[in-house]
């Protein structure tokens, strides 16, 4: 049985709305996306690839966004559909500050098919897989 008043879809604006706050995290508009989330946006919110706004936010290089997720509790090793995180995202954009904040906060980067120690040796970042050795 569903609630009374409660739709069983999505309307057309309520995607263009979630599109909208993914759009957020991608462009790096913390302080918009912050003000979304603290009034009730779930940190951990997905996209259809199982993205959320940390993955899409720490691949496009925005760590005052990822900073503000962490802060707010957000899962740092929600993992998208191909089975990536922020950390491996991190790595693969060769963004070791990021990297570097990620593990200090308990980022796993063996975590995923697709895992950032993984991914350091892939693409043969030496310098990103000794970051991630010194967290180990």
């Amino acid at each position: 049985m569903t609630e009374p008043n409660t739709p069983d879809e999505l309307s057309d604006e309520d995607i263009a709305f979630l599109h909208s706050i993914f759009d957020l995290a991608r462009e790096g508009n913390t302080e918009k996306l912050m003000l979304l989330v603290d009034q009730g946006i779930p940190g951990d919110l997905t996209d259809p690839k199982g993205n959320t706004l940390m993955i899409l936010a720490a691949y496009n290089g925005h760590d005052d966004i990822v900073s503000g997720l962490i802060e707010r509790k957000t899962d740092l090793n929600r993992l998208n559909d191909k089975g990536q995180g922020a950390l491996t995202c991190a790595v693969f954009r060769k963004n070791e500050p990021l990297v570097r904040q990620l593990l200090s906060k308990g980022a796993d980067p063996h975590l995923g098919s697709q895992n950032a120690l993984a991914v350091a040796k892939m693409f043969e970042l030496p310098e990103l897989a000794a970051v991630i050795e010194e967290y180990l």
